[in-house]
């Protein structure tokens, strides 16, 4: 029987070196919702997030919907996956620039991102589509708000998060790409069969 691997932030190169495409891990404690918007403030503006430290940290490619208890507490309503591809033009300095260990999202990512993961000690999770009320459940607080100006599904929601997942390891820090591996095989075969037609 296969122990259920859980990630714990902040993240150490140790917790993810072994790791593999492929593989299913959790993660237990502090996380970021992270999407364009707050990919172009890092990158492009150069502003980091007060409340919350990207180094050794996870990110989550994420429009959550949050709502307010009677109480005035924010709570998470559903937050699912965005497609991880639509920040691929600035993932790898993204990477560079925040330390960050884990970044999670919708899909797999392309060959830039891939090199960064091995060069700085990264990878990439996918998320399942369709289960933004399951994450949602794994959400234990919202510890904070940053960048409110950029909207609700822009902005950076920092959350403490317990077993949240599964997450399956799309890219790996040697560099491995499940998606593009799994886009070559299926080519190879797609030409078998239409060369045997």
């Amino acid at each position: 029987m296969s122990v259920k691997k859980i990630l714990t932030t902040p993240i150490s190169y140790e917790q993810i070196r072994d790791l593999r495409i492929g593989d299913t891990v959790y993660l237990t404690g502090m996380l970021a919702t992270c999407r364009d918007g707050g990919h172009g403030r890092v990158v492009r503006d150069g502003i980091f997030p007060e409340q919350f430290d990207f180094r050794d940290g996870a990110v989550f490619h994420a429009g959550p919907i949050v709502g307010k208890d009677e109480n005035g507490r924010q709570y998470m309503v559903s937050i699912g996956p965005t497609t991880s591809r639509r920040m691929e033009s600035v993932e790898a300095e993204f990477i560079e620039k925040t330390g960050v260990r884990l970044i999670i999202g919708k899909g797999g990512m392309m060959a830039k991102t891939a090199e960064a993961c091995r060069k700085f000690g990264a990878i990439h999770c996918a998320f399942p589509g369709g289960c933004a009320v399951v994450a949602a459940q794994r959400v234990e607080e919202i510890t904070g708000l940053e960048w409110p100006d950029l909207g609700m599904p822009e902005a950076l929601w920092i959350m403490r998060v317990n077993e949240f997942g599964p997450l399956v390891v799309s890219v790996d820090t040697e560099g491995n790409n499940l998606f593009e591996q799994n886009k070559a095989v299926y080519r190879e075969k797609m030409e078998e069969v239409l060369g045997a037609g």
